[in-house]
């Protein structure tokens, strides 16, 4: 099984040097086993590390058999090593009760540095429309930022051998529209408590980039008339709270009248609680049974009142 392991850590060791750049680091590079406690996160960092179920697997994975691929890190000037790419298996060796992980020590700018922490995370499937808002933003501010001291690196990077935008480039790696990317840039506007409701799907992202356009003293008052109307804004009402906002006459109370009325989805909707429909069903019901029980009787009942209307 060790042997088998190492066979997996060598080719995923070997990936990272596959391409002539990757070659050449290489001879300048090897890989350390570093402490733990000398490697800290990356600053703001926008890819949370939550102690999830697929963490603690991960964290099972190294506990039989290692880190099999190193993590990326830069010397910090004032001690350690800032993790550039690794985070979560940095978390999950602390909770495998690892002491070291493999890492790979590279001196790089603060630009080189954003560009690889954001381009090894996007890969994952789940990411949350926050932290996909925030690395957007962080990497095109770092092509912008090369594009405008261009070398060959830089340019291979940012495309300007082909004259595009960094946002052009950046969209082609995503797989995104480069309107995409600038609406789940305009999201880190929200305040942090409005960006949660994002992430919680309690705010839809449309509504959501339309409420981006509120003032931060607007978007603290929203979550008053949220709260007391207990509503979250539809797209239309959202765009509406846009509107007024921008010619200045966006209030409190108006955010409460808006907040207040009555949806149509919610018009056409009948709801009935457990409680009310469980009385009148054995206990055994399951909510499928009960729900297919009352279409048949809807259905019986339906076919009576056609008999009694054809009398």
């Amino acid at each position: 099984m060790k042997s088998s392991a190492k066979k997996i850590e060598l080719a995923s060791v070997d990936d990272l040097f596959s391409t002539e750049e990757g070659r050449q680091d290489a001879k300048l590079e090897k890989i350390q086993e570093i402490p733990l406690s000398e490697l800290h996160s990356f600053k703001n960092h926008p890819f949370k590390v939550k102690d999830d179920e697929a963490m603690m697997e991960t964290a099972d994975s190294i506990k039989q058999y290692g880190v099999l691929v190193p993590a990326i890190a830069r010397p910090d000037p004032e001690g350690g090593y800032e993790l550039v790419a690794g985070h979560r298996r940095h978390r999950a060796s602390e909770l495998a009760d690892k002491e070291t992980m493999p890492v790979i020590v590279r001196d790089l700018d603060d630009d080189a540095a954003t560009i690889i922490m954001v381009d090894s995370n996007l890969q994952r499937e789940s990411l949350l429309p926050s932290e996909r808002a925030f690395a957007y933003k962080m990497k095109l501010d770092a092509m912008k930022r090369q594009a405008g001291r261009p070398s060959k690196e830089n340019c291979s990077q940012v495309g300007n051998d082909f004259g595009k935008k960094s946002s052009e480039v950046l969209a082609e790696q995503v797989g995104q529209s480069k309107n995409q990317i600038f609406r789940y840039i305009r999201l880190t506007e929200l305040i942090p408590e409005l960006m949660d409701m994002v992430d919680e799907k309690k705010i839809a992202l449309n509504p959501a980039y339309e409420l981006s356009f509120l003032k931060k003293e607007e978007q603290v008052d929203l979550l008053d008339a949220m709260d007391s109307e207990q509503a979250t804004p539809s797209l239309s009402q959202a765009q509406r709270l846009k509107k007024y906002s921008q010619e200045g006459h966006l209030t409190l109370d108006m955010m409460r009248v808006i907040m207040g009325e009555e949806k149509k989805s919610d018009l056409d909707r009948v709801t009935f609680t457990s409680d009310t429909l469980r009385k009148y069903f054995p206990k055994s019901y399951t909510p499928q049974r009960m729900q297919e029980t009352i279409i048949k009787l809807l259905e019986a009942w339906q076919k009576k009142r056609q008999r009694d209307q054809e009398r």
